[in-house]
C-alpha cells in the first residue's frame, strides 16, 4: 500500500463503497441510484446546493430524451414539469428555487452522505486504480476512500487529475461558448413571442423571429454574438427563461478566464431587457427575475474512454450490445465556437441511439466511471448527449454499475455489462 499518494498532513474523513464527484444532473442520479443498490455513497458537491445546472445554473427546460423507466422520468416529476408539457424532446422551465429543496430531498437517502462546499482537487490511487479522492473543505485537506469513483463534475476534474486522456473543443481547440441563463416575468401571453431555438420557425410580425434578431444585431442593437434569442417557456405563465448571453473563445478549466466571462454576461442581462422592453411586442413590462449563481457551461474536457462515441454513431440511430442508456435523442447542437448561433450551417439530427458503457469507462484506469458531458466521444458527438436528460440516465447507469462492483469485489471494467443492463431493465427502464 506504499504506493498510494497520502501526504503526511491528510486526514481521512471517511470509507465508502462508491464516491459520486458532482451533484448535478448526473451526480444526483449515480448517487440515489447506488444507494437503492445498498451502496454506501459519498455525494460531493462544489456549491452549496445540490443539482447542478438544475438549481445553481438555472439552466432549463430539461432538454434531450431517452428510453422510458430511467430516473430521467422520476426527476421531471419531482420537477413538477407535467409530461403534457414536454414538447418532444423540448419541455418547459421549471421552478429552480423549489428544485433546490426538491432535488435535496431526493439525494436525503439513508445510505448517502452529502458534502456540500467541496471541491475536487486531488485522487488517491494505488498503481493504475482510484481508491478516492482529496478534497477541499471548509476543514481543510480531506480524504476519502472509496472502491469505486464516479466522475459527475461535467469538467472531467476527476479524470484530469488521476492523469486520464482528456480532449477538449474541436480540432482548433475552441469549445462553446458559455452562457448565463436568467428568468423574466411580466411577458403579456398574448403578445409575446416563445423561441425555443435555431430550430425555430416563430414568426414576429411576418418575420423569422430569428432574422429579425440578427437584423437588430446587424443595426448595432445587441451585440453580434447574441443575434440568436432564445425565450423558452416556463411551468408559470408570464415568464420566459433567457437563453442568449454568451460568451466565446472561454475555457473554464483556466481559472482566470471564469470571472471575466462571469462579468460579460451579466453586463449583457442588462443589454437583452432594454432590447425585449424597447422592441418586443409584449415584453414591455418585463424584469428579472434571477438569473444563476454559476456560469453555463457547454463544453470542456472530454475523457477518452474504450469506446469513442462519433456523430456517426447518433445520427444512424446506432446501437450497442453493451448499451446501459437507449434511445438517447437532441439535435447536434453546436453553439457556435466562435460566433453566433450555430456552428453548422446546416443541424444535424440524429435517430434515438444507445450510449454504450464502454465510453463511460477511461483508458487506463480502473476504478473510475465517467458520467455526464464528458464521457468519451468526439466534439460533434458531444454536443448531442451533453443535455440534462441523457445525463440523468447515463449517471443512474454509472450508480448501478459501481454498486453491482462493490458487491463482486471487481472493477468496473471487469463487471460483466450484462448484469448492468438487467438491474436496469429489472426497474423498467427500455434497453
Amino acid at each position: 500500500m506504499e504506493n498510494i499518494r497520502y501526504s503526511a498532513d491528510l486526514e481521512l474523513e471517511g470509507k465508502y463503497d462508491v464516491i459520486v464527484a458532482g451533484a448535478g444532473p448526473a451526480g444526483i442520479c449515480a448517487a440515489v441510484a447506488a444507494a437503492r443498490q445498498g451502496a454506501r455513497v459519498a455525494l460531493l458537491e462544489r456549491y452549496g446546493v445540490v443539482g447542478g445546472n438544475l438549481t445553481a445554473g438555472y439552466v432549463g427546460p430539461v432538454l434531450g430524451m431517452v428510453s422510458k423507466g430511467t430516473m430521467r422520468d422520476e426527476i421531471v416529476e419531482i420537477l413538477g414539469i407535467p409530461e403534457n408539457d414536454m414538447l418532444g424532446y423540448v419541455g418547459k422551465a421549471h421552478d429552480f428555487e423549489k428544485a433546490k429543496l426538491s432535488l435535496a430531498e431526493f439525494v436525503n437517502h439513508e445510505n448517502i452522505d452529502v458534502y456540500l462546499q467541496t471541491s475536487v482537487f486531488d485522487v488517491l490511487k494505488e498503481g493504475d486504480k482510484v481508491t478516492g479522492v482529496v478534497l477541499a473543505t471548509n476543514q481543510g485537506k480531506l480524504a476519502l476512500e472509496g472502491k469505486v469513483v464516479i466522475d459527475c463534475t461535467g469538467d472531467g476534474i476527476v479524470a484530469a487529475v488521476a492523469g486520464c486522456d482528456v480532449r477538449k473543443g474541436r480540432e482548433d481547440g475552441l469549445m462553446q461558448p458559455v452562457t448565463l441563463e436568467f428568468t423574466i416575468e411580466g411577458v403579456d401571453e398574448s403578445k409575446g413571442v416563445t423561441c425555443i431555438g435555431d430550430v425555430d420557425d416563430v414568426q414576429l410580425n411576418g418575420e423569422p423571429f430569428l432574422e429579425f434578431c440578427k437584423r437588430r444585431a446587424d443595426a448595432g442593437r445587441i451585440p453580434a454574438n447574441l443575434a440568436a434569442v432564445r425565450l423558452h417557456p416556463t411551468v408559470e405563465k408570464g415568464q420566459r427563461q433567457v437563453n442568449t448571453t454568451q460568451v466565446n473563445k472561454c475555457d473554464v478549466t483556466k481559472v482566470r478566464e471564469i470571472f471575466p466571462a462571469d462579468l460579460e454576461l451579466r453586463r449583457q442581462i442588462e443589454i437583452l431587457m432594454d432590447f425585449f422592453k424597447e422592441e418586443l411586442p409584449g415584453y414591455e413590462n418585463v424584469h428579472v427575475m434571477r438569473s444563476g449563481t454559476t456560469t453555463g457551461v457547454r463544453e470542456t474536457r472530454r475523457v477518452m474512454g474504450d469506446y469513442l462515441l462519433t456523430a456517426e454513431d447518433l445520427v444512424s440511430g446506432r446501437q450497442f450490445d453493451d448499451a446501459v442508456v437507449h434511445k438517447a435523442e437532441f439535435i447536434v447542437d453546436i453553439h457556435n465556437p466562435d460566433g453566433a448561433g450555430q456552428a453548422e450551417e446546416k443541424i444535424a439530427y440524429v435517430i434515438p441511439y444507445d450510449i454504450p458503457y464502454r465510453a463511460m469507462l477511461p483508458k487506463g484506469v480502473e476504478g473510475l466511471i465517467i458520467a455526464g458531458r464528458c464521457i468519451s466521444g468526439t466534439h460533434r458527438a458531444h454536443a448531442s448527449y451533453r443535455v440534462m436528460s441523457i445525463c440523468m440516465a447515463m449517471g443512474e447507469a454509472a450508480g448501478i454499475a459501481a454498486a453491482l462492483a462493490v458487491k463482486e469485489n471487481v472493477t468496473p471494467r471487469q463487471l460483466p455489462v450484462s448484469e448492468v443492463r438487467k438491474a436496469l431493465q429489472d426497474k423498467g427502464v427500455e434497453l
